[in-house]
């Protein structure tokens, strides 16, 4: 008993205000429950029953309650107890139909820790509330998905019929709310369906299969991705994104197939519109899954804006602070894993590309997605990792800490996955020891973001001290190697983590008895190599710790063959190589280079050994010097600057040029990878460039054998092009050879050497070289027959890319950057007339796609199913017909498109633009067929180049004569469309007005798809209904006033409809969004009426004769646009009922009148349009509320007119259009007002039998339109005038007395117009019984309006009481009137009362008692003068009628006693 007490008080103190205890009353009411868990329940259900009105606050702690409770004793609670909890649960749960989240929450969280148990008996309640046909609560909803989250194994056995009743009411649901719970349940359901089928062995049902669901997920996926998608609520859009990712593993296969294109462009769109990414790409990540899990096709096709948008994700910074910025980027890199597992090369060269960009976060991140996939997809990397040693060099050279941070992320991962073992491994430690040893930052970086050389310093330590400690297989790579890092003066700040390192080493292999823990130095193949340079005839970089050593017996080979002079040079490089004082190293560069007799070979030989030697540890400071050598006066004039010096007066400028060119050749020979990189364009290649010359012919040998590494277009080019087997030639080619196995130069330098032109050899002694490779011969012969033909650059960049498909390419390369610009000029050639030509192009688009997977990283003798496709491809081509060739050149673009990287895909449609007017007219069809297949399948990652693309097609339509081909443009503008709407729509928007034929032309192809047209409507009506029609601008200075200007882009719109509606395919879309379209022209009809085209309107045309400028801006009047517009959608709508009055009547012209231009096309939509009205009627409504008069008064025109017929009536919308009207009569403008009140008045016209029904509406609109003030011309008092008179026809005359109602009314404008109303139909009533006795219903209110506060209504009643005396039946009280009523005349009100009821009493006794109640009425007035007025009028009344009963008491007494 004293439980109870004490648990009743601590029910009544959980609200207690301090939430300390709160917490507390809850702990102790939990510990009373998990003694005597039936009898704290019992009590916490009876609390809740005797307190219905507990604040929200105090119930849901007490149903958090409850819940603990179930959930710590759920085995020890009652069966009964239980159930009658699930009721309790329940109720509270839908007792509000309102959302009242913490309430419904805590009542649902019990019923989910309920279900956990008893799942069975709380689905019969919950399904209880969720019936067919009828939207549940909201709660009840989220209930079912947080149940299927918890039980799992209780719940999927019920999905099946849960979602069977759930698909109908998605259609049903149109609030955002209960859309977000729907697509939440959804996603929920499909998680634990997932789970359930992941662990069938543990699930009650094993015989649950994915299929069983697979028809109802894709009828809600239906929905969800059509409809819900699309919704302008954030939240909402997150939410549906995250139910299509689950919802995608349980789609039928054909079924995902057929949707993943769409899904993923979605998706991928979503990105732009949100700015929380997370659940994207979660949602992303799970269709990738599911899309890879059934092997999908169709994904490969998308691979390239899937990796370009994930990218750019990975690319974003990462807020550690910032919890969902770190889980989308690790759902980013979840991505490129499951990628990784299916288009392993495609994925690593897109990678291993994006690393040789500038930009810092692009490299940041591509350095990121390389970590994960090293990390993460071990198997795959295995054959990657030489591809992935040689590319990692770029970022070694980037100046960005950041990107030094991540590349030292990198080089651990690669550590431990056996990458440094490998050859060139070595880079990556000596990059690590590099940045042990860098220096402080002295400043504090202004970018949070930024790391400090300490930061990175300390970083590159404790990578080092791992790969020494953890990763047992680096240890014969790091001894002895870390050794020779030890006395280099560059790597001294970095000795104490070496000598950490070494010290760990060394124990470790003397631990174990290693046999290499002796190390002899003076042993033959002992590896203390530092830079990775193999060298025989110059002093070893090996050996840079022990500079004496270099000067031992390697030399003397050297110094027999070069004398002494030379060796001499190249002593002091290798001098210079280990000496530090930067300016020391200037002063002897500058006097080897003014020193040297540069006409003897030998020594300028040493002396360029010599400058490369030093350039290895000074390599910027000797490129500056070589510069400003390079611009003395000394190659400028022979003789006077080295006048002082010996021998130097017969100096050759041409030898001195080519000692420096050797120089530069040198250097970059000896210069360190990290640091050429940068520099081979800007600081080499462009000052070799300046001083080539081909004079110094007798040279040419000494000079090749430096150019092997630079520079050979000039020699070829100086060679005689009659004679192929030159000495020179042969060299060239033999140099090009090696240079296809570097072992310094980057490929891009090889690329650059490699510019070799040989399309100037006589075609005879070409063809039958066997110097040059056959495949070279075969492109040549084809590319000599191109049309037009290739520019000498293009020429030169196809045999590059030959001899290198021939060599074979190594496996560090750069983008094939022309493959796009080639294949668009063969590819319209496949359909030449000639069968030769035809034969010749398909082959050499063989021969370079073949080149291209040489380039992706696939070895030489790889044969790809697509590619190969082609020999079948050039068999068909062999048929003349065509059909067959065009059908053929589809076949060729699918395997183009499906090899073609994203990066070239531009450049080959911008050359396939050329080709569209290509005089063969077979061939400029084929660019066609070409161009439309590629943007079919790729064009959705073009979304940047759309503007571009839109107007290279609108130039090109200006010269195409060939109508195949304008209809294939025309194709191309919608295919763009399907894949980018917005874009292309505001792009032609864009283009300037009035639009010419052509721009005409592409958005009358845009309605050949009654699909895409629907969209692109419903996109410019919603546009149209929001954008501003004109501005008031100021015409003249000298003139007053303002003038209406039209604003383009409603005005372009407009045109962009008129055009698109011209193409007769768009009907069915027109038909479909006809009621939306027709009112949105119609009110941009009322927008137009009057208004002016801007001045400057052609200042951007591309018309050039101003007589066709003049008639092209009065063919683009702005009225004329709308009126052309709305005749050609009646038109297509099949409306020719409508339009033929209309053109017979000249109603058009007649539209101009502001207040008449909707008449006509009422009137006939009226007669022949009925059906359509109802839509039309309801999508002008909100129109009625702009801010623009004009629009205003357009729709309520159409609205007045309408009530006019009786077609309103028969439709059903008569109630509609009479509150419209009866809203617009207190508009701010007289027009509309007038044209309301005329609406009104005109239902007696159009539907008489309604009058009755609206009379008190109508008699209450009538008399305010004519006691209207402001209204100059008098046009709304006539026209209410003019509605009285219509409706006083049909009204009844017993509602006559409706119009008094009016009295009370609070407005007071409302309430003297009725008073004034009743004195104007008193001319109606004179004689009549039934008015006089309206009149004595309504007198005792025009009394007591005679003290109403407001002087006009008190006017008012004077003057109706005056009008309406001869019709009471008193003479006497007539005459009163006449007497004391008058308007400007004052009032005693009290002698006036106290002498009316006398006469009133003398005159209508049998009225008393009617006045009497009438009065008694008024005494809840709002107003206290009538109040007061009510309460002195019953009070004569009162004195005077007990007088009168008095008086007539003593006459019947009198007569009585006779």
């Amino acid at each position: 008993q004293m439980g109870m007490y004490v648990t009743l008080a601590l029910l009544d103190a959980a609200n207690d205000r301090d939430p300390v205890v709160q917490e507390q009353v809850r702990k102790s009411i939990l510990t009373l429950g998990n003694q005597q868990p039936d009898k704290v329940l019992s009590m916490c259900q009876d609390y809740l029953l005797k307190h219905p009105k507990l604040v929200v606050g105090h119930r849901v702690l007490i149903l958090q309650t409850i819940e603990l409770v179930v959930k710590s004793r759920i085995d020890d609670i009652s069966y009964p107890k239980i159930k009658s909890v699930i009721q309790l649960a329940s109720d509270e749960m839908t007792k509000s139909k309102e959302v009242v989240p913490e309430w419904q929450q805590a009542a649902s969280n019990i019923l989910v820790a309920v279900g956990n148990k008893y799942i069975n008996d709380i689905m019969e309640e919950i399904l209880s509330k969720f019936q067919p046909g009828v939207l549940p609560h909201f709660f009840v909803v989220q209930t079912l998905a947080n149940l299927s989250d918890s039980n799992v194994y209780g719940m999927v056995p019920f999905l099946n019929a849960i979602m069977g009743t759930m698909l109908p009411m998605l259609g049903m649901t149109k609030q955002d709310n209960m859309k977000w719970v729907f697509s939440s349940a959804l996603c929920r359901f499909s998680e634990s369906i997932l789970e359930y089928l992941a662990n069938l062995d543990k699930a009650p049902d094993p015989t649950v299969r994915k299929d069983t669901f697979s028809s109802e997920i894709y009828s809600a996926y239906d929905v969800l991705f059509n409809s819900w998608i699309q919704s302008r609520e954030s939240k909402l859009r997150l939410t549906v994104a995250e139910a299509l990712g689950s919802m995608s593993h349980l789609m039928a296969h054909d079924k995902l197939e057929e949707q993943l294109p769409k899904l993923l462009l979605t998706i991928l769109g979503l990105y732009k519109k949100n700015s929380e990414h997370y659940i994207i790409t979660k949602s992303l990540c799970q269709v990738l899954e599911a899309s890879v899990n059934m092997g999908s096709r169709v994904l490969e096709t998308q691979i390239d804006g899937l990796l370009l948008a994930l990218h750019q994700q990975v690319c974003s910074p990462v807020d550690f602070s910032n919890p969902p910025t770190v889980k989308n980027h690790n759902e980013v890199l979840r991505c490129f894993t499951i990628l990784a597992n299916t288009f392993p090369d495609r994925l690593m060269v897109f990678v291993l590309q994006r690393l040789e960009n500038s930009n810092e976060r692009n490299r940041m991140g591509s350095l990121a997605v390389l970590r994960h996939l090293i990390n993460s997809s071990t198997s795959i990397m295995e054959t990657k990792k030489l591809l992935i040693l040689a590319s990692i060099r770029q970022p070694l050279a980037d100046h960005s800490n950041k990107v030094k941070k991540r590349v030292v992320q990198v080089i651990s991962a690669m550590a431990h996955h056996g990458y440094l073992e490998l050859e060139g491994g070595d880079l990556l430690v000596r990059f690590i020891i590099q940045h042990c040893a860098l220096p402080d930052t002295h400043h504090r970086p202004p970018d949070p973001e930024e790391v400090s050389n300490e930061a990175l310093r300390s970083m590159c330590d404790n990578t080092l001290h791992l790969f020494t400690t953890t990763v047992g297989r680096l240890t014969d790579v790091l001894w002895p190697m870390l050794l020779c890092y030890l006395t280099p003066n560059q790597y001294a700040s970095a000795t104490t983590p070496l000598c950490k390192s070494l010290i760990l080493l060394a124990n470790k292999k003397r631990a174990a008895q290693e046999a290499s823990f002796i190390i002899d130095f003076s042993a033959q193949g002992v590896d203390t190599h530092t830079h990775g340079h193999d060298v025989t005839d110059e002093p070893s970089p090996r050996l840079r710790a022990f500079p004496l050593s270099d000067l031992k017996t390697p030399w003397n080979h050297t110094f027999s063959l070069l004398g002494s002079v030379s060796f001499l040079y190249r002593c002091i490089g290798v001098i210079l190589q280990q000496c530090y004082n930067k300016e020391l190293v200037r002063k002897q560069l500058q006097e080897i280079l003014i020193s040297a007799r540069h006409n003897d070979a030998i020594e300028r030989t040493g002396v360029a050994m010599g400058i490369g030697l030093c350039a290895s540890s000074h390599l910027d400071g000797t490129l500056e010097k070589l510069e400003e050598f390079g611009k003395s006066d000394a190659f400028r004039k022979a003789s006077g600057i080295f006048g002082l010096l010996k021998d130097k007066n017969d100096v050759d400028v041409e030898k001195m040029k080519s000692t420096l060119i050797l120089c530069y050749g040198y250097v970059a020979l000896h210069a360190p990878e990290d640091q050429l990189l940068t520099r081979i364009d800007s600081d080499i290649l462009q000052n070799i460039s300046k001083n080539f010359n081909t004079k110094f012919r007798n040279d040419m040998q000494t000079s090749l054998t430096f150019v092997s590494f630079i520079y050979l277009q000039d020699f070829i080019k100086a060679e005689p092009t009659d004679v192929m087997r030159t000495p020179i030639r042969h060299l060239v080619l033999t140099t090009c050879a090696n240079l296809m196995y570097p072992t310094i130069l980057n490929i891009s330098f090889v690329h650059l050497c490699f510019c070799v032109h040989l399309f100037s050899f006589k075609t005879d002694t070409f063809d039958h070289c066997d110097a040059v490779p056959q495949s070279v011969k075969n492109l040549t012969q084809a590319f000599r027959i191109l049309d037009p033909p290739l520019t000498e650059n293009e020429n030169f960049d196809l045999l590059k890319t030959c001899l290198n498909g021939v060599y074979g390419l190594p496996t560090n390369l750069v983008t094939f950057h022309n493959l796009g610009a080639l294949v668009g000029r063969l590819g319209p050639r496949c359909t030449d007339p000639n069968p030769e030509v035809r034969r010749a192009a398909i082959d050499c688009i063989y021969r370079l796609m073949y080149i291209q997977l040489r380039y992706e990283g696939f070895s030489l003798d790889y044969k790809d199913d697509s590619v190969e496709g082609l020999l079948d491809v050039r068999e068909k081509l062999s048929n003349p017909d065509h059909s067959v060739l065009y059908k053929t050149c589809s076949e060729l673009t699918k395997i183009i498109s499906k090899r073609l990287p994203q990066q070239q895909l531009s450049t080959l449609l911008f050359m396939l633009f050329d080709g569209l007017v290509d005089s063969q007219s077979n061939c400029s069809r084929a660019s066609s067929v070409i161009l439309n297949t590629l943007l079919k399948n790729r064009g959705a990652g073009l979304q940047d180049l759309v503007p571009e693309m839109l107007e290279v097609l609108h130039n090109r339509l200006q010269l195409i004569g060939e109508e195949q081909v304008k209809v294939a443009i025309g194709q191309s503008v919608l295919i763009l469309a399907t894949q980018h709407l917005q874009t292309v729509v505001n792009t032609l928007v864009a283009y300037p007005l009035p639009y010419d034929s052509w721009s005409c032309e592409m958005w009358m192809a845009l309605g050949a798809d009654s699909t895409l047209a629907l969209q692109i409507i419903e996109m410019i009506i919603e546009k149209l209904n929001v954008m501003v029609p004109y501005v008031d601008k100021k015409e003249s200075m000298l003139r007053p006033g303002l003038t209406k200007v039209a604003t383009s882009q409603p005005l372009a719109m407009t045109c962009a409809l008129r055009e698109m509606m011209l193409n007769g395919q768009s009907a069915d879309a027109v038909a479909y969004v006809f009621p939306k379209l027709f009112s949105s022209l119609l009110v941009r009809l009322g927008s137009s009426v009057g208004v002016h085209l801007p001045k400057d309107l052609n200042s951007n045309s591309i018309i050039s004769d101003p007589a066709h400028a003049d008639s092209c801006v009065s063919l683009c009047c702005v009225f004329r646009v709308a009126v052309e517009a709305l005749r050609i959608l009646l038109g297509r709508a099949q409306l020719d009922a409508v339009v033929k009055p209309l053109d017979q009547e000249g109603a058009w012209d007649k539209m101009k009148d502001p207040q008449q231009h909707t008449t006509g096309v009422t009137l006939a939509m009226a007669k022949h349009a009925g059906p359509r009205l109802p839509a039309i009627v309801e999508n002008l409504c909100p129109s009625l509320c702009n801010i623009y008069e004009c629009q205003r008064v357009t729709v309520t025109a159409f609205f007045s007119e309408l009530l006019n017929h009786h077609v309103v009536t028969e439709l059903m919308i008569l109630d509609m259009l009479m509150n419209n009207m009866m809203e617009r009569i207190t508009d701010t403008c007289g027009t509309v007002r007038m044209l309301a009140v005329r609406g009104l008045g005109n239902i007696a016209v159009g539907s008489p039998e309604k009058v009755n029904k609206y009379a008190k509406e109508l008699l209450a609109a009538m008399s305010s339109g004519m006691e209207e003030k402001d209204d100059p011309g008098k046009l709304i008092t006539l026209e209410a005038m003019s509605g009285m008179s219509k409706i006083l026809l049909y009204l009844d005359q017993k509602n006559v007395q409706l119009s008094v109602v009016m009295f009370c009314q609070e407005n007071d404008e409302i309430r003297c117009a009725s008073i004034m109303l009743l004195g104007n139909l008193s001319k109606f009533g004179s004689g009549e019984p039934v008015f006089k006795d309206q009149i004595h219903n309504v007198l005792v209110s025009l009394l007591l309006h005679l003290s109403d506060p407001n002087p006009q209504v008190v006017k008012a009643c004077k003057y109706a009481m005056r009008i309406c005396a001869p019709v009471i039946g008193s003479e006497q009280i007539s005459a009163m009137f006449q007497k004391h009523l008058l308007e400007e005349k004052g009032l005693h009100y009290g002698e006036f009362i106290n002498d009316l009821t006398k006469y009133l009493i003398q005159d209508f006794p049998g009225m008393l008692n009617f006045y009497h109640i009438t009065v008694i009425q008024f005494f809840k007035s709002n107003w206290a003068e009538i109040r007061a007025s009510a309460a002195m009028f019953i009070g004569k009344n009162n004195i005077y009628i007990y007088i009168y009963i008095l008086v007539q008491y003593l006459v019947l007494q009198k007569f009585v006693l006779h």
